[in-house]
């Protein structure tokens, strides 16, 4: 059974910066972000092929979000940058098994494994 916990959610303005982390399991294949605004579905945010690294983005993030792993302390971050107030969400952390590609991170069926969820609100 793998278990995830995130913390780090938190409110801040337009522009400014939050990071998020998440305690994993080496058992994962895929570890990733995702968020879901009331009264939106969940989208994916960010995912890592932890075997070698590989990150993906989903578009609305590319180049403001960052997500790492420190393999070490099993640990899931996310750095978000020049938050927008329509990143303002419950973000999770999610894990899941095998994938036979690394770019099958980027698909919410790669993960089967979710966290409890952690508040990122932006407003002014």
């Amino acid at each position: 059974q793998v278990q995830l916990a995130e913390s780090g959610g938190g409110s801040v303005q337009p522009g400014g910066s939050l990071g998020l982390s998440c305690a994993t399991s080496d058992y994962s294949y895929c570890v990733g972000w995702f968020r879901q605004a009331p009264g939106k579905e969940r989208e994916w945010v960010a995912g890592l092929y932890k075997r070698s690294s590989t990150t993906y983005y989903a578009d609305s993030v590319k180049g403001r979000f960052t997500i790492s792993q420190d393999n070490a302390k099993n640990t899931l971050y996310l750095q978000m940058n020049s938050l927008k107030p329509e990143d303002a969400a419950m973000y999770y952390c999610a894990a899941g098994p095998w994938v036979q590609y690394p770019s099958w991170c980027q698909s919410g069926s790669a993960y089967r494994y979710w966290g409890q969820g952690t508040q990122v609100t932006v407003s002014s």
